[in-house]
């Protein structure tokens, strides 16, 4: 291993304890075509075609850039830039920056709205969320939850969001018209990914703390079943009625069969993953691998690893980075 592959997996280490990411499986869309995908260390994010699996643009972010989420109609990419404590707004056409929102203490998970476009951020040190409007470039709101909330996530019919609160190992309920929390459900230790089912009814937590994933009856506002998978889980993503889940120290994805609730494949895959992000369309699910530098693309069908594309130094990728 490089000197440089010592200095990131010791970064890492720490790094671990204070990141995190959201996905939130689409429902019935189109195919998507690019993914874009955040680079740390690289401080930039790389545009992957998906039908030619080649990088097609590069754009230089600063402040090692962790979270992504697009607007709804595919238009604006969000990237969170923890050290620079921005949110980089970015014109996914034509590849330019158009706004740099200034944020406290450390942006990490961040999502969008499915209908007014507003963006919502997880500010891991001051332990709340704050909400951006995108057209303003302003924060208008801040709601408190648990505390260093990582991953973020909304229902797909837009009326709640859930924040992952990593140190009070539990998943807040945020109202989005009030925006105000108004519950919160006990998870596994040190929940970070937090993905939400395309029905609406389920939320799926990574924790990474006790290597496994809480599944949350979103309604009922409890846990229906915590299921072990591999060592440090970071996100989940979900297909074809099975949940993804990336394992960072085990090199592995761990596939969830969502009916019974049981593991039924566990696949090798490249070091370090992290971001995972579904195509249902096409039946693939995307792994960014941090220390290979690598996304990776999964048959989902076939339970098999079907390419993969490098990318920049550092790949994240914590949030849906599909467009």
């Amino acid at each position: 291993m490089t000197a440089h592959g010592h200095l990131r997996r010791r970064w890492a280490a720490l790094a671990v304890s204070v990141i995190a990411a959201s996905t939130t499986c689409a429902g019935d869309e189109p195919a998507p075509r690019e993914a874009f995908i955040t680079n740390q260390s690289g401080q930039s994010l790389s545009i992957v075609d998906l039908a030619t699996f080649k990088v097609t643009d590069e754009i230089k972010i600063g402040g090692r850039p962790a979270g992504i989420a697009l607007s709804s109609d595919g238009k604006l990419a969000f990237v969170t830039a923890p050290e620079g404590n921005e949110l980089v707004i970015v014109d996914a056409i034509t590849r330019q920056i158009i706004k740099r929102v200034m944020m406290s203490g450390g942006p990490l998970g961040i999502a969008t709205h499915p209908s007014t476009g507003m963006v919502y951020v997880a500010d891991l040190y001051a332990h709340k969320i704050s909400v951006v409007d995108p057209d303003a470039g302003a924060v208008t709101a801040e709601v408190a939850v648990g505390e260093s909330p990582s991953g973020v996530a909304v229902t797909p019919d837009g009326a709640l969001v859930l924040s992952a609160d990593r140190d009070s190992n539990e998943v807040s309920l945020i109202d989005t018209k009030m925006n105000e929390r108004i519950g919160r459900v006990p998870v596994g230790e040190r929940p970070f990914g937090v993905t939400i089912s395309a029905d609406g009814r389920r939320a799926y937590t990574a924790n990474v703390g006790s290597n496994d994933v809480s599944v949350i009856d979103i309604a009922g506002r409890m846990v229906i079943a915590t299921i072990p998978v591999g060592r440090r889980p970071y996100a989940v993503a979900l297909s074809g009625g099975r949940a993804f889940v990336t394992n960072q120290y085990a090199n592995t994805l761990s596939v969830i069969d969502t009916g019974t609730l049981k593991v039924v494949k566990t696949l090798a895959v490249g070091d370090y993953p992290e971001g995972i992000a579904a195509d249902p369309a096409r039946s693939y699910v995307y792994v960014a691998c941090w220390f290979d530098n690598v996304l990776m693309r999964i048959d989902t069908a076939k339970l098999a690893v079907a390419g993969e594309v490098e990318v920049g130094d550092g790949p994240r990728a914590f949030g849906l980075f599909l467009r």
